[in-house]
């Protein structure tokens, strides 16, 4: 007897976050290969939403990019700006021998796939590994992804629910025709109200500033990322970035507002904190 759509999502999710949670708590290589895992596995769906458009993303180059983008973030190797200038040009003269139409085309979503998702995802490990310095410590970078992860899941369900009792007025109606400047408002509020409650439990070591600094950025930056998500698919003509995740949809569909807070927070976090 087959499973609801329901009752697959609960499953999924009963087995997927106590996992999450694990290697984000731990870090290290279990972290990176996480990290590494749903940023390759986006980069595919990005290839495949844009395969839609007729684009040829070189999965080879771009597989090889965002892996050394996230590993030169845990390892330092090289300069990463130094690997894109020698990526970039080698992507040129690859793509004149690929026989692909749309070279401009495919040389832009590869370029825009790699970056999005191998510079997001390396901001998403250097906030896991900006305490790495002292083993002491090491944890709360552990303690902040997974904060950051709970304020993402509260305040998408905020505005949802909020926008369904309240919502009037249209968000961004050409891009996302169901999403509500009330239910933007709730999922808002409630991430800073998160964030506030973590610094009760687990993010003592951060100031009253940086909690909310942090909630702010979630509560805007990660729903602007969601925007961009359903931008980018409605351009393919999908509902779902893939169906990888059983009731969930795809990578890039759960993990859109994480990738896209990860660089504003890790900026904060380098320059600020």
């Amino acid at each position: 007897m087959a499973l609801s759509n329901t009752a697959t999502r609960i499953l999924v999710s009963i087995v997927a976050i106590p996992a999450i949670v694990a290697v984000t708590y731990f870090g290290k290589i279990p972290f990176l290969i996480f990290v590494l895992a749903i940023s390759l596995m986006a980069f595919y769906e990005f290839h495949l939403m844009l395969k839609n458009k007729n684009s040829n993303v070189n999965l080879l180059l771009g597989f090889i990019a965002v892996a050394f983008l996230i590993v030169n973030q845990y390892h330092l190797m090289m300069n990463s700006y130094d690997f894109l200038i020698i990526w970039f040009a080698l992507l040129l003269l690859v793509e004149l021998f690929r026989n692909k139409n749309s070279a401009l085309s495919n040389l832009g979503g590869t370029a825009l796939s790699v970056l999005f998702l191998g510079l997001f995802g390396s901001s998403l490990l250097g906030i896991r590994e900006f305490y790495s310095i002292d083993n002491e410590f090491y944890v709360n970078g552990g303690y902040l992804i997974i904060s950051i992860m709970a304020t993402i899941w509260i305040c998408d369900s905020a505005a949802f629910f909020g926008g369904t009792a309240l919502g009037k007025h249209k968000l961004f109606p050409r891009v996302s025709p169901n999403k509500s400047w009330e239910g933007a408002i709730f999922g808002f509020i409630f991430a800073i109200i998160t964030m506030v409650a973590a610094k009760f439990i687990v993010l003592d070591f951060l100031e009253w500033k940086d909690v909310i600094v942090i909630g702010l950025i979630v509560g805007i930056i990660g729903q602007i990322g969601d925007l961009v998500e359903s931008l980018i698919k409605r351009d393919a003509g999908v509902k779902d970035s893939s169906a990888l995740i059983p009731g969930h949809g795809g990578i890039f569909d759960r993990f859109d507002s994480l990738l896209f807070s990860s660089p504003v927070i890790y900026f904060y976090l380098r320059y600020f904190l």
